[in-house]
């Protein structure tokens, strides 16, 4: 229940629009692609946000993907996790 109430709280204070729009300018430079994580690491190098975390990306991208803004292109491993993810590029 905690954690449950944290995240409605976290998600009330991030300004929405703004974060489509800032994903929307990287991927307009990146045609091929970019996953969550490279997502946040070049808003991170632009001081769009904090940190490189995905999570200020991933959900994101996942809204955008629903609204029909974005898709998912392929998949490829991530050079930070070694993980097979998502590469998202824009509709």
């Amino acid at each position: 229940m905690i954690t449950a109430e944290t995240r409605r709280e976290a998600e009330k204070k991030v300004d929405k629009q703004k974060r489509y729009g800032q994903i929307t300018r990287i991927l307009k430079e990146y045609p091929e692609g970019l996953t969550a994580k490279e997502v946040a690491v070049k808003m991170c190098l632009r001081e769009m946000i904090p940190t490189s975390e995905r999570n200020f990306a991933a959900p994101r991208l996942t809204e955008m993907e629903k609204a029909g803004r974005v898709f998912v292109s392929g998949k490829k491993k991530c050079e930070f996790t070694h993980k097979t993810v998502a590469v998202y590029r824009l509709v």
